[in-house]
C-alpha cells in the first residue's frame, strides 16, 4: 500500500578505482591536518596559562559577611527553593544571646552546603537571596577525586575577613543605590553600644 506519491531516487553509482582505495580521501585528509600546523594554536597551557574570564562568570560560591563579619545568611530557604537542580541544602538554628556579632539576625544556618556535582551555576541563589549573602565568584571550582570533596559546607563557603571577596560587579545598579540609603535594618551593622542603650531603654 502506497502511503504518499512522494519517491526518494537511490544512487547506485558505481566507485571509481581511486575511490575504492581511498587514497585521495586520505591524502585530502591529511592536507587539512597539516595545515593546522600553520595556525595560530588555539590551546592554552594551564596551569601556566590562564583565559580570561567575564567580570560577570559563575564560578565558586561565597556566603558573604557584613563588614563587621557577621554572616549575612538568615537561612530563609530562598536559595534552595529557587535552585533547578536541588543542590542546596541548609539546617536553620536560633541566634544565642551574645552571638550578635556572629550572625546579623536571631535566626542563621547552623548548616549550609552545596553539592557541586548536581549545581549548574545558573545564579538563579543570588538573584533569590533577600539578605545579598550568597554570590558567585570567578574562581573555578576545585578539582577532586572523590565525590564527597565536592559537598561544600560552611568551611568552604563562608567568607573570610582576611579575603574579602569583591562582589560589586554582580549587583546591578538598583541594589547599589538601595544599600546606600541610610536608616534601613537591611544595611544597618551590629552595633553593641546601641544595643546596650535600646536594652536599657
Amino acid at each position: 500500500m502506497q502511503l504518499t506519491n512522494r519517491s526518494k531516487v537511490v544512487s547506485h553509482k558505481e566507485q571509481s578505482f581511486a575511490e575504492k582505495i581511498y587514497f585521495p580521501a586520505i591524502v585530502k585528509g591529511m592536507a587539512v591536518t597539516f595545515s593546522h600546523l600553520f595556525k595560530k594554536r588555539p590551546t592554552i597551557m594551564y596551569p601556566e596559562q590562564h583565559r580570561e574570564f567575564a567580570p560577570i562568570y559563575r564560578g565558586e560560591h561565597v556566603l558573604k559577611r557584613d563588614d563587621n563579619g557577621a554572616e549575612r545568611c538568615t537561612s530563609c530557604g530562598m536559595c534552595a527553593v529557587a535552585c533547578p537542580a536541588e543542590a542546596i541544602t541548609m539546617e536553620s538554628a536560633e541566634r544565642k544571646k551574645g552571638e550578635e556579632h556572629l550572625y546579623r539576625e536571631e535566626k542563621y544556618a547552623a548548616k549550609y552546603e552545596i553539592n557541586m556535582l548536581r549545581c549548574i551555576f545558573c545564579g538563579l541563589c543570588e538573584e533569590a537571596c533577600p539578605k545579598e549573602a550568597i554570590f558567585l565568584t570567578d574562581k573555578i571550582v576545585d578539582a577532586d577525586y572523590e565525590r564527597e570533596g565536592f559537598i561544600f559546607g560552611k568551611d568552604k563557603l563562608v567568607e573570610k575577613m582576611d579575603r574579602r571577596i569583591d562582589v560589586t560587579k554582580r549587583q546591578t545598579p538598583e541594589v547599589l543605590e538601595f544599600k546606600k540609603q541610610p536608616g534601613l535594618k537591611h544595611n544597618a551593622l551590629y552595633n553593641k553600644t546601641e544595643l546596650d542603650r535600646g536594652k536599657k531603654h
